[in-house]
């Protein structure tokens, strides 16, 4: 049984409008880099979602499957694409299997996370490893924990205020588990109060359970675009390689 929170009904209908997420100026330059990354195979994402992502990889010609947890997400993905067209399994990431060898096994915005203890995002890499062809590649786009900014005896770090939204994090630096917070003003003046719990990762130890899963580390960037990775970078892509 995973430790992912479940996507519920109401949350699936609201996740696509999600302020900023499906903008283009993200979501175009991840398809871009994914595309090329694929060299012409196929890609499997994990945790599609609504298939933010993988529906426009697909539209770039990019033959796409995906494995989701939520099939309430799933139904939302349905009303842009059909099965035939996009086939996706109902299951977690850490251990459903599908059919076929992949060039690219992916996931994006910060989902390792969902699964929220080290073993499960260990066997998460292995089931990437376990879909890849000999040289192909999986790609995890994720956040770098933001501890530095969390004052002496502190544990919060707000990442959006403003009047319509409110937004910050907690941490458990002995656990690694995290909770998002989020308090949204409605049309009506009232407010949405939610929360998202996850296990937060360093680089070094995703780099770890990659070895663990047979693979190797091919680059580490700040953001899609190939901005270096450095000390103050708040996120990276990272991508590793099967050997082929």
């Amino acid at each position: 049984m995973t430790s992912s929170d479940l996507w519920t009904a109401e949350q699936a209908e609201r996740y696509d409008g999600a302020d900023g997420m499906f903008s283009p100026d993200v979501v175009d330059p991840a398809v871009e880099a994914l595309a090329d990354l694929t060299e012409g195979g196929p890609a499997l994402e994990f945790a599609i979602g609504t298939g933010r992502i993988g529906v426009p990889l697909r539209a770039k010609g990019v033959q796409v499957t995906g494995i989701e947890l939520s099939r309430p997400m799933v139904e939302q993905l349905r009303s842009k694409v059909s099965p035939d067209e996009l086939p996706v399994t109902i299951g977690d990431m850490a251990t459903t299997r599908v059919d076929g060898e992949f060039s690219l096994v992916y996931l994006v915005f910060n989902t390792i996370g969902n699964v929220r203890t080290q073993a499960e995002q260990v066997e998460c890499f292995r089931n990437a490893a376990r879909h890849l062809r000999p040289g192909g590649r999986f790609v995890v786009e994720v956040g770098v924990p933001p501890l530095r900014s969390l004052p002496p005896g502190q544990w919060a770090v707000p990442f959006d205020v403003s009047d319509e939204h409110l937004g910050f994090d907690t941490f458990d630096v002995v656990t690694q588990q995290a909770t998002s917070h989020h308090v949204n003003r409605q049309a009506d003046g009232t407010y949405r109060r939610g929360t998202h719990n996850y296990r937060y990762v360093w680089p070094s130890e995703l780099d770890l359970m990659a070895q663990l899963a047979g693979m190797e580390l091919e680059r580490r960037t700040e953001d899609w675009g190939g901005t270096p990775f450095a000390a103050e970078s708040g996120g990276h892509v990272s991508v590793w390689r099967l050997p082929s």
